[in-house]
């Protein structure tokens, strides 16, 4: 039976839309990969292991204003945010690309064509009656191209580039995550600085008040040359501190304006703007186990473990026959008037089978180079589980031993505040020398020192434990955000 042409139209793309649902699609399918044994919790004493983490904004809770501008402004700014949104965009775009594989590519066209044939050419155009030489064609129409997508590979390609868009999302999570925590940092040490440069300021004043004295009782002959000269010693240790001390807070203060995608010098106003007293609190952290969900390089590399094994199917579709089709259709004429006419009506279906039989091996080779990258892309998953757990190991001691040694300065500072106010009774009765006094009192701004160094340490190490266990891990951003992502 001989169908007209629309019948035949209507009847291909109805086998070629079953043939399509009904193909298959080779290749492994994706499954999660097993458990890694994370152990039985956390190797030492965490103080609110079973409370729930709040993470979020970890930095919002930490009574500190103008740390929360900063991490706000740099979430906003940053550059490498940006570059991380500009990452989605291009993984996203990959993707569309991969989805539009499935659909035919179609294409439009219209010409008009003024041609003249040789009358003596392989067409004896002279001599066939009512055969114009010259001609002018008028041609409209479409074309369409489509590869039936029989064992999967589309989809297969489709897969992968969804679960590299995904990775991408995690990997630009965590430069948020990096970002925020190290605008913390970098704020902590500065405002350290700012606060040690002011002890050691007081440190050098009560050591210049101690060399006067021993000047002036050198002068006296209550004292040698050699004891003036130790008290110059001291003072010029101490005096030698200063730039270094003002340099790390310069530098800190200088970072900052970096990180919130600025000119280094746009918070140089930080210099003299004192941090709010600080508590640093012994963190929630939650089970050992609850970081494997907020740790954006976990959840990378488990995504790009699904890509590789989408990639498995791409390659092995290359062992299998393709199915294309071409058609196209439109109207063509010689005059104007007749140009969409029925009787101008022009059209082609051609289905073509191709299978590659012989191609000295390379699609299987392929093919063990895509399992290949998979068992590394597992790995790669193994290993970052493992990571992640030895850095929030390594972050929490870190975080238990400073704040245990700033518990034990405290002490000692407490200890040399009473011993100063023992040593300013004792002078106000006459007991022990200015020069003694103030020896208590150097004592003093040295414990505090030590003490305020302890704490910027503690500070920096809490900021390394938020960071290692997942803090800001579900930041909501609409730059990396969009339906269907």
């Amino acid at each position: 039976m001989i169908f007209p042409p629309h019948r035949q139209l209507r009847l291909a793309v109805v086998l070629f839309s079953c043939i399509s649902l009904t193909a298959c699609v080779v290749g492994p399918d994706y499954h999660a990969p097993p458990s890694v044994d994370t152990g039985s919790g956390w190797t030492q004493a965490a103080a609110g292991a079973s409370a729930p983490a709040d993470l979020v904004r970890w930095w919002s809770t930490l009574g500190d204003p103008e740390l929360e501008r900063l991490v706000d402004t740099a979430l906003a700014q940053n550059l490498d945010i940006r570059q991380a949104a500009a990452r989605i965009d291009e993984a996203r775009a990959l993707r569309d690309r991969a989805a539009g594989q499935q659909l035919p590519a179609v294409s439009a066209g219209a010409s008009v064509n003024r041609r003249r044939q040789s009358e003596n050419g392989p067409l004896p155009v002279g001599s066939i009656p009512g055969l114009d030489a010259s001609q002018t064609i008028y041609d409209a129409g479409f074309d369409a191209a489509w590869e039936v997508d029989l064992f999967g590979a589309n989809r297969r390609a489709l897969e992968g580039a969804s679960a590299r868009l995904q990775a991408t999302q995690a990997e630009a999570q965590g430069v948020r995550m990096r970002i925020a925590a190290e605008v913390a940092r970098t704020w902590f040490e500065a405002t350290g600085a700012g606060e040690e440069l002011l002890t050691q300021q007081a440190t050098v004043a009560t050591l210049q008040q101690t060399l006067d004295l021993m000047r002036s009782r050198a002068a006296l002959g209550d004292v040698s040359r050699a004891d003036v000269d130790a008290a110059y010693e001291r003072w010029a240790a101490a005096n030698a501190m200063l730039p270094g001390i003002a340099a790390r807070q310069r530098g800190a203060v200088l970072g900052l304006g970096v990180l919130l995608g600025a000119p280094p010098e746009r918070e140089l106003k930080l210099l003299d703007t004192a941090a709010p007293a600080r508590v640093l609190p012994a963190l929630p952290v939650g089970e050992r186990a609850d970081i494997l969900r907020r740790r954006p390089d976990v959840l990378a590399a488990e995504r790009r473990l699904a890509a590789s094994t989408a990639d498995i199917g791409v390659a092995t579709a290359e062992l299998f026959p393709k199915l294309s089709i071409g058609a196209g259709g439109g109207f063509q004429a010689l005059s104007p008037g007749d140009w969409f006419d029925s009787s101008s009506t022009r059209y082609s279906i051609l289905p073509l089978i191709s299978w590659r039989l012989f191609d000295g091996g390379r699609v299987r080779a392929e093919i063990r180079v895509r399992e290949a990258a998979q068992r590394q892309a597992a790995l790669g998953y193994e290993q970052a589980v493992l990571a992640a757990l030895g850095d929030a190991e390594r972050t929490l001691g870190d975080y238990n031993a400073s704040l245990d040694t700033l518990t034990r300065h405290q002490a000692a500072l407490d200890a040399s505040r009473r011993s100063f106010d023992h040593a300013e009774a004792r002078f106000a009765a006459g007991d022990i020398t200015r020069i003694e006094l103030l020896a208590a009192q150097r004592l003093l701004h040295e414990a505090e020192t030590a003490n305020l160094r302890a704490r910027t340490t503690a500070a920096v190490q809490m900021v390394a434990l938020y960071k290692a266990i997942g803090g800001g891990w579900n930041l909501a951003d609409t730059a990396f955000a969009a339906p269907g992502s």
